[in-house]
């Protein structure tokens, strides 16, 4: 390249003429919508492990393998959960004995006529729909501002699989007998461990239970199942030495904690919903 090419594109440039940039898009005007109920947040992939340096150092004997899509699944919304719910738990004590009584008097009569088995879980089912009664908050959603009030009561159930956790649910479980929801939890349980729920079963809950008693857990504190705004943890039934009138009494106890959703959800109400809970419990008084 010589001087005068250099020269003759500095003067063909300045004569070329002034390019405008053009005016941006016109923005369509909005048209009034009724709200759209919030999505869930996407969690990125890099949120399930902290990025950096191997858990290992070289030469440490360790074995990797990567997450199945359903561990993986529960991890995001695990981490999903408490992004959106500020979580508070409260704990109680119960008195099972005289549910336990009752059955003791029916579980026979159960197994006998109709073959299905029968736990604590559809008695702690029933006592909880009583106080989702009292209590409807317990069976709400947040959405944006507003709180959603379920009109129908659909408890989940927590089934631990060997590889990994489903919330089968039973729908409207505050219109069925303690036959009905006994026959309800030994159905969806069984199929959720042989993968023959349908997709529909697993969808609509408004209330989770999860029960890791039955593995001998004195307690937990599970994660609210995003959109609900409460979980029940069933802990260990066992007897043990209680106070009664200032003597000491061998009684079936248990702890229940209920983690909740302190948006919407104080201490307060929690605290009576599982009052509720506790005396249906204690006096055995279980609605048809």
């Amino acid at each position: 390249m010589t001087k005068n090419d250099i020269l003759s594109y500095v003067e063909n440039r300045a004569a070329a003429p002034a390019v405008t940039a053009a005016p941006p898009p016109t923005a369509p005007a909005l048209s009034a919508a009724p709200p759209r109920p919030p999505q869930p947040l996407s969690v990125p992939a890099s949120a399930l492990a902290e990025v950096g340096p191997p858990p290992f150092a070289e030469g440490d004997r360790v074995q990797i393998e990567p997450m199945s899509i359903m561990r993986r699944k529960i991890a995001e919304r695990m981490i999903e959960s408490h992004r959106v719910s500020a979580h508070v738990y409260s704990v109680i004590e119960a008195d099972y004995n005289e549910t336990s009584k009752l059955r003791g008097k029916l579980k026979g009569e159960y197994l006998e006529r109709d073959g299905v088995k029968l736990s604590f879980l559809p008695f702690i089912i029933k006592a909880v729909i009583e106080g989702i009664k009292k209590w409807p908050i317990i069976n709400s959603s947040v959405w944006g501002d507003q709180v959603v009030y379920k009109q129908d009561i659909n408890i989940g159930v927590a089934v631990a699989l060997d590889w990994g956790l489903i919330v089968p649910v039973i729908r409207n479980a505050d219109e069925k007998s303690l036959l009905g929801l006994a026959r309800a939890v030994n159905d969806l349980g069984d199929r959720a461990r042989n993968k023959k729920l349908k997709p529909d079963e697993v969808q609509g809950g408004t209330f989770t239970i999860t029960n890791p008693g039955v593995f001998g857990g004195l307690m937990g504190l599970p994660i609210i199942n995003q959109p609900q705004v409460a979980i029940l943890g069933v802990g260990g039934i066992k007897k043990r030495p209680v106070v009664i009138n200032d003597a000491i009494a061998i009684r079936q106890t248990g702890l229940l904690t209920l983690s909740y959703d302190h948006r919407i959800i104080d201490g307060a109400v929690a605290e009576q919903f599982l009052a509720v809970i506790r005396d249906v419990i204690e006096a055995a008084e279980y609605k048809s």
